[in-house]
């Protein structure tokens, strides 16, 4: 069995899930420029580390 499409539900579900929760942490980020910033950016970028394992994972023989 491969490992493709289980990675690709799970990282779809998955992205969704952090969609979710980014949106929901975003109400509770002070309305500062410097605060919105730093919380847009990390969590702009922090959903690529998971993606990353997911795709290594799913290309292991």
């Amino acid at each position: 069995m491969s490992r493709v499409p289980v990675a690709v539900v799970v990282g779809i579900l998955g992205f969704l899930l952090y969609i979710g929760a980014a949106v929901v942490l975003a109400d509770l980020v002070p309305r500062h420029w410097a605060a919105q910033l730093l919380y847009f950016t990390v969590a702009g970028v922090l959903w690529a580390w998971p993606a990353s394992l997911l795709m290594l994972w799913a290309a292991r023989k």
